[in-house]
């Protein structure tokens, strides 16, 4: 068939498929976790959120893993590079670097003092720490859902 690109295919599949584990892990988490486990005691509230974390943290490695090699496959295998690409995927890279760094500072930073405050069983300095989580997981949110906004629709801009 003229214009099938199989490759093509499978690395836009799992772009999205990649953004859609950590995008809506977030919205998950945020909208519909949070909020359910808010009634708990601190004590279990916050082990619960040191396990659900940890799970979904190694979730959102593999997907921004993912997303790298399957973003950069297509601005180099399909695009012909950044010199061809639209505002659309530059605007998308931009910001869903910039979601990156946001995660590995939340990953090495927050996160590494709220497991150190959970392990000792400091439910004070636990909750401080899962608080500066929250914030940066609802930027990280926001971001991603306009970076699907930008993705599904980039192409329609003109």
């Amino acid at each position: 068939m003229v214009g099938v690109n199989p490759v093509a295919a499978i690395a836009l599949i799992v772009h999205a498929l990649a953004a859609v584990v950590w995008v809506g892990g977030m919205f998950f988490a945020h909208q519909a976790l949070r909020p359910a486990a808010a009634v708990l005691e601190p004590g279990p509230r916050l082990l619960l959120w040191s396990r659900v974390l940890a799970r979904f943290f190694a979730w959102v490695i593999a997907a921004i893993g993912l997303l790298l090699v399957s973003g950069y496959g297509m601005v180099f295998g399909i695009f012909g590079g950044f010199g061809a690409i639209g505002l659309y995927v530059q605007l998308m890279m931009g910001i869903g670097i910039l979601m990156m760094l946001m995660f590995f500072h939340l990953y090495f930073a927050p996160w590494r003092r709220f497991r150190a405050a959970v392990a000792r069983q400091d439910w004070a300095e636990g909750a401080r720490q899962l608080a500066q989580i929250r914030a940066i997981v609802t930027v990280n949110l926001v971001l991603g859902l306009f970076v699907v906004a930008i993705g599904s629709s980039g192409r329609y801009w003109g």
